[in-house]
């Protein structure tokens, strides 16, 4: 009896739960060719059409036009968005988005992988499709993000997904496509409380982790030359792509020594392609970085400088003193529950140097071109898919940015969830007050 008072319990608590919760259900396949019309649409390759006309149909861009020109736009079902802004999908690089939940649960974290070398590790079979933090990125704009597994020298593969799928088989946009390094620096840093101040050590393992990955890449060239015969190792099988050219080198590292030497060292074991990430002393070595036509991922922008000699503003201007030297520069956002802020981060990078539409680049087409997928999406041109979205006001503005349609694929996706579920329960109760 008390087994089935039990069972009766949980199962109305998770009904409950359930009941409490707004469900998303994902978009089905366009069905019907759709024609957005009156709206300014920001292109993200730094072009404006004010009184725009964009029209999609199968899930592609079928026409990218001002108003008054001449296009076909029968068998279009017309949608009047004047007054509003029409962006592509933001895209969201380096991110644990559906393999972290709670930072502080450690049962919903499955982001980091035991051991030090981990190429073979895939973090898109890791993926949960029904984490409660994809939609907050979604009614900011963000639709498509690359995800990645942290920790270790080697972390894993990652995979760019889009967001709005039933399962991560579904989810999928490129799948395994990189490697993500974490470059081990010479010094470790420590906050000392009494002080407030960053104390520096020595890193005594900083040899050894370099012996570890000098052997892995060592081990690669000879597997990929069929040094081990027929027998298929996982490691050295997920690091081929690295030496022939099929996947990139993601390489976290910030201070500037670890930045030039964790590239040569790339380079020197024969990766084709690498990206920096983080790259927090990126400005110190620009002209490096150009030399060796190195994209780079930058981390946080709304943090404080890395050196106390610093001007505190210098992460605001980081992207601008590297657009102006010719780099070609994305943003990230480390910190899962709060990666939906990404555009206002390039809100406020558009205020230090680099100007709205420069700026709208660093979350769309530079950030598609770092990751290679700038032939599908990143930009408004005909023929790429229909992975867009339209705002009240200015999407790099938290004051404005206010979405009433999203589209991936031409499928017009749920925008709300448990976030706008639970703001009109309370605004209910207390509007009148």
């Amino acid at each position: 009896m008390k087994i089935h008072i039990l069972l009766f319990c949980l199962l109305t608590g998770f009904v409950n739960r359930v009941n409490a919760q707004t469900m998303v259900t994902p978009a089905g396949p366009q069905e019907t060719p759709l024609l957005l019309t009156g709206a300014t649409a920001h292109l993200g390759n730094g072009q404006i059409i004010e009184n725009a006309i964009i029209g999609f149909d199968k899930g592609k861009l079928t026409i990218v036009a001002k108003s008054g020109e001449a296009v076909n736009k029968s068998g279009y079902e017309i949608v009047d968005v004047t007054g509003k802004h029409i962006y592509p999908g933001f895209i969201l690089p380096a991110t644990d988005l559906g393999l972290a939940e709670v930072s502080s649960v450690r049962a919903t974290l499955d982001n980091d992988e035991t051991g030090l070398v981990n190429p073979n590790v895939r973090s898109i079979i890791a993926y949960n499709t029904d984490s409660e933090l994809i939609p907050t990125l979604r009614f900011n704009g963000i639709l498509i993000a690359q995800i990645r597994a942290f920790g270790g020298l080697i972390s894993g593969t990652s995979s760019i997904v889009q967001l709005d799928a039933w399962n991560w088989e579904d989810a999928i946009f490129q799948a395994d496509e990189g490697i993500y390094m974490n470059w081990p620096n010479r010094e470790t840093r420590q906050f000392d409380f009494s002080t407030f101040t960053f104390k520096t050590s020595p890193n005594e393992r900083y040899d050894q982790y370099i012996a570890e990955l000098t052997e892995i890449f060592a081990e690669s060239r000879n597997y990929r030359k069929g040094d081990y015969g027929n027998k298929v190792n996982l490691k050295l099988e997920a690091m081929k792509g690295l030496l022939e050219g099929g996947k990139k080198l993601y390489i976290n590292a910030n201070d500037a020594k670890s930045i030039i030497e964790s590239i040569k060292f790339a380079k020197n074991m024969g990766v084709e392609k690498v990206v920096l990430v983080g790259a927090g002393e990126a400005y110190m070595i620009k002209e490096f970085l150009k030399a060796e036509d190195i994209p780079v991922i930058l981390g946080n922008v709304h943090s404080l400088p890395r050196k106390p000699d610093d001007d505190v503003d210098l992460p605001y201007r980081m992207a601008y003193l590297l657009h102006r030297e010719g780099i070609l520069t994305g943003l990230a956002y480390r910190g899962t529950q709060n990666s939906r802020n990404l555009p206002f981060f390039a809100g406020t990078a558009a205020s230090y140097g680099l100007g709205r539409e420069e700026a709208l680049k660093l979350i769309t087409s530079n950030t598609a071109k770092i990751l290679g997928i700038d032939d599908r999406v990143g930009s408004l041109e005909v023929g790429k898919d229909a992975t867009l979205f339209v705002s009240e006001g200015d999407a790099l503005d938290m004051r404005s940015n206010q979405l009433i349609h999203a589209f991936i694929n031409g499928r017009k996706i749920q925008l709300d969830a448990t976030q706008q579920a639970l703001y009109q329960k309370y605004k209910s109760k207390y509007q009148g007050d």
